[in-house]
């Protein structure tokens, strides 16, 4: 058994979730934050048999697409303001981070 932990854009969220109940997955969606641009995310905790791993792979690239955003930069408070740049910038958003780790055991009561 593997539990896949996906980090996603809060937009892309619901998009996954209903996908993932469509074919019969449960995950326990979790608020998260990102640490680089500070914006919402979602965290997937799906745990599933080794044989569907590469089916809720293809469903989450399938949901959670790149996109190119403008951001604000957030202004050092404290810090270095050599490197500072005090214009919006255009970085990509979106996608997924997945991480896939093996469980010993699993216990539902």
């Amino acid at each position: 058994m593997k539990l896949i932990v996906a980090v996603v854009q809060d937009k892309d969220s619901n998009r996954l979730s209903n996908a993932l109940v469509e074919q019969d997955y449960r995950a326990t969606k979790l608020a998260s934050t990102g640490g680089f641009l500070r914006a919402g995310n979602t965290t997937f905790l799906i745990g599933v048999e080794d044989n569907h791993v590469q089916s809720v792979l293809d469903i989450i690239q399938d949901n959670c697409k790149t996109r190119d955003q403008l951001v604000a930069p957030v202004s050092p408070m404290g810090g270095n303001a050599d490197s500072y740049v005090p214009y919006p910038v255009e970085v990509q958003v979106g996608g997924a981070t997945v991480f896939i780790m093996q469980v010993e055991q699993f216990e539902q009561f």
